[in-house]
């Protein structure tokens, strides 16, 4: 096996590696900025060591410095899975999709993304959380059972739309 095969990549949308480049821009060109200008402003107050701003711009500027870090190896290691990949009317990584939980008739929409865009506050799921990897592959008027730690749900897929966006 050659040394790539230790790599670990991350499969994601075209939407949501655009979005992490643009994290990525904000946080080098506008915030770290910010920050050096809050560190400049606190060494000129004089004694740094009881200076809570300097300690507080310190702070801040070592947790984006971590983010900035963690974003470029996500970039690095990106796989972008493309809609055209996707069988047309089949659940993959990029999909929107509408749900309903056969047992209390609640309908659901989610946007199936790679594990590192899940939000749940977006209607963002991994293709590997339980219902993620149940309803992959899947089509419309399919049901599924999926295994999760509540027990065992059953869902109807009622639509899947592919959307192949244009790149910015």
């Amino acid at each position: 096996m050659g040394e790539d095969a230790q790599i670990k990549h991350y499969e994601m949308t075209q939407e949501g590696y655009d979005d992490l480049k643009a994290e990525l821009d904000e946080l080098v060109n506008v915030k770290l900025k910010e920050i050096a200008e809050k560190l400049r402003e606190a060494r000129e107050q004089g004694d740094l060591s009881e200076n809570a701003e300097y300690d507080a711009a310190m702070n801040e500027q070592s947790e984006i410095k971590g983010r900035v870090d963690k974003i470029n190896h996500l970039l690095n290691y990106a796989k972008v899975v493309s809609q055209e990949s996707i069988e047309r009317g089949r659940i993959g990584m990029g999909s929107k999709v509408k749900l309903m939980d056969m047992e209390y008739k609640d309908e659901m929409e989610f946007n199936i993304v790679g594990s590192t865009e899940a939000n749940s506050l977006e209607n963002k799921i991994s293709v590997e959380s339980p219902v993620g990897r149940a309803i992959l592959g899947h089509k419309k008027g399919d049901t599924v059972k999926v295994e999760t730690k509540a027990g065992l749900l059953k869902y109807k897929i009622l639509s899947v739309t592919n959307e192949k966006k244009p790149r910015k």
